[in-house]
């Protein structure tokens, strides 16, 4: 007898959002044939082969980036960035291999999307409705290296490449969402932002290069988030600051109890989801609910899990969103000051804040800012 598939068949809506998302990444992908992927010159200096160490170089005529044992290929405008081996964490067998479960769900549901985005000026009111996105913005130097790890579509590191004098690269394993992200930057001529496939086990940079790292989102998806945190804690310089984002133990719980009533009732229960309810675009909806909902690896962690991966790589921390103990996020919160880290049960405390508020806006998750000491 044949086995019968585990995955529900798509709705009408979900077919058709994904019918627009294929057009979208097509359209974009033409665009890009041929394209030249940025100025290429500008970020070359920080990169390096993660398996022997040595310099690349840009070949523009072969369209390739290289060392004397490596090629890496650009295509539609991307560097695939992707060595020639197992990174850890990430097992050879392809039915447990979580980067390329992770990845062949974003490559069908790119996140987050560009419907009725057309502009800088919309982008940028858009990722700064979002308090976190509005104060990195406003707060990260002006004229920063930054790398934004598991960017998706790139909408966060094209608003911070809007900022004249910063160089910005956006990181990402699926193409996808990255050809989205290129598209957008050179229809509207954001030349600070660029883009590379890359696994974040296996980083294309080197070591300090960066003065401010962001993952936000990202390191919960991995086979192993501690692992995939050690892989790039050394890309950020001393007196830099990484800002990772990951989904909180407790503070997840409702979005979880939430999932196992769409897996049992339908999509339909996701309109329990306050975002997913208020939110007029479909494709937006429809991204939202795919992400929250029907992603297919995902691992929960304590402030104080946090804190210790911090305090082992070198950094001191400054920060988290929300904050501890007893404060309210405010407009003119700073986020690269040093902030006290509390009590375990001022710790315990905001956790148990975001498991009463129903993990909010981000789904139970929180960011935490650190510096590596100098």
């Amino acid at each position: 007898m044949a086995q019968q598939s585990s995955e529900r068949p798509l709705t009408v809506q979900q077919s058709s959002t994904r019918e627009a998302e294929r057009a979208a990444v097509a359209a974009a992908r033409g665009k890009l044939a041929g394209a030249d992927p940025g100025n290429l010159d500008a970020i070359l200096p920080l990169m390096r082969c993660p398996i022997d160490g040595e310099a690349l170089i840009w070949d523009r005529a072969a369209r390739e980036l290289r060392d004397a044992n490596h090629v890496y290929p650009i295509e539609a405008a991307i560097p695939l960035l992707l060595a020639p081996r197992v990174a850890p964490g990430n097992p050879k067998n392809p039915k447990t291999d979580v980067t390329a479960l992770v990845k062949d769900f974003h490559e069908g549901n790119p996140f987050p999307r560009y419907d009725g985005i057309d502009t800088r000026e919309s982008l940028r009111q858009q990722v700064r409705t979002r308090l976190t996105a509005r104060l990195l913005d406003d707060q990260i130097s002006t004229s920063a290296k930054i790398l934004d790890l598991g960017c998706g579509t790139g909408q966060l590191a094209n608003v911070l490449a809007m900022a004249w004098d910063r160089t910005v690269v956006g990181c990402d394993i699926c193409r996808n969402s990255l050809e989205l992200a290129v598209g957008f930057r050179d229809r509207l001529a954001i030349d600070n932002a660029h883009f590379v496939q890359m696994n974040l086990f296996d980083p294309f940079f080197r070591q300090h290069s960066f003065d401010v790292v962001i993952a936000d989102g990202v390191l919960h998806h991995t086979g192993d988030a501690a692992a995939a945190f050690r892989a790039i804690q050394e890309l950020v310089k001393p007196g830099g600051h990484v800002v990772i984002g990951l989904y909180n133990r407790l503070g997840r719980l409702p979005t979880l109890w939430l999932r196992s009533l769409v897996h049992t009732l339908g999509d339909s229960a996701a309109l329990l989801d306050g975002r997913i309810r208020r939110e007029r675009d479909p494709g937006r909806r429809q991204a939202r609910l795919m992400e929250q909902y029907r992603h297919p690896h995902e691992t929960r962690h304590s402030i104080d899990q946090a804190m210790d991966w911090l305090e082992r790589a070198g950094f001191d921390f400054v920060s988290c969103i929300p904050p501890i103990g007893d404060r309210e996020l405010t407009d003119d919160a700073m986020l690269f000051e040093p902030q006290p880290k509390g009590t375990y049960l001022d710790r315990l405390s905001t956790e148990l804040e975001m498991l009463l508020s129903g993990g909010a806006d981000g789904g139970g998750s929180y960011i935490m800012i650190g510096r590596k000491r100098g």
